[in-house]
């Protein structure tokens, strides 16, 4: 399988760079660049590509504008890798927010991009509970009103308390003592009455709704 990328990025280095990691390998195509925002938004819509990845700071339509553009359909779509400078970053924590499905470091080694890009390309999610956690705590503004954390059963509250950990379906399920293809039902319940797109989203609306406090 081919994954199709589209990088944006206003610095020309950086997607020179980044064009010349991810083509090194045989299933990465770089199908178009972008160098701001309002460009990542119609190329993404032109081009059709499997993955973007976005950075947050450009001028005119920034990143995480972007983002909210590109995801507003409820389903489908390319999945957005937010690449960023500043770990701890406002920027960051607003694209999450907006549908990226994670964030890399701009300094991560190429093995490490590699190997974000396949995840995400596959569906999944690149959460980092401590990054997320630190972020939540100075970016997250708490409103118990904001999300529908109160729909959730009992075992779902457990699983999405778990899911903030960082725990993999299978973790989750030895903790609980389920089976893994019952915490998958739970997982998706989640979701879907959180209305998330996926596992970084639900955990985001479990701090601002308060269900989870990032800061202990």
């Amino acid at each position: 399988m081919t994954i199709r990328i589209l990088v944006a990025d206003d610095d020309a280095l950086v997607r020179v760079g980044l064009r010349a990691v991810l083509e090194s390998e045989a299933d990465l195509v770089v199908v178009g660049e972008a160098t701001d925002g309002a460009e990542a938004v119609a190329q993404a819509r032109a081009l059709a590509p499997d993955v973007i990845l976005m950075d947050v700071r450009m001028p005119g339509v920034d990143g995480i504008r972007a983002t909210e553009l590109i995801l507003r359909p409820a389903a489908g779509g390319p999945r957005v890798l937010v690449v960023t400078t500043f770990e701890n970053d406002g920027y960051v924590y607003a694209a999450l927010r907006a549908g990226a499905s994670g964030f890399l470091l701009k300094r991560a080694r190429p093995e490490e991009l590699i190997r974000a890009v396949r995840v995400i390309a596959e569906g999944d999610v690149l959460l980092f509970p401590a990054s997320l956690r630190a972020l939540a705590g100075q970016h997250a503004q708490v409103d118990p009103r904001r999300h529908r954390v109160g729909q959730l059963s009992g075992r779902e509250g457990e699983v999405l308390r778990l899911m903030a950990t960082g725990l993999t379906n299978a973790e989750i399920a030895a903790q609980l003592v389920i089976g893994v293809e019952t915490v998958k039902t739970h997982v998706a319940n989640v979701l879907a009455k959180l209305q998330a797109r996926d596992r970084t989203q639900a955990v985001i609306a479990a701090y601002e709704s308060g269900f989870v406090n990032p800061r202990g």
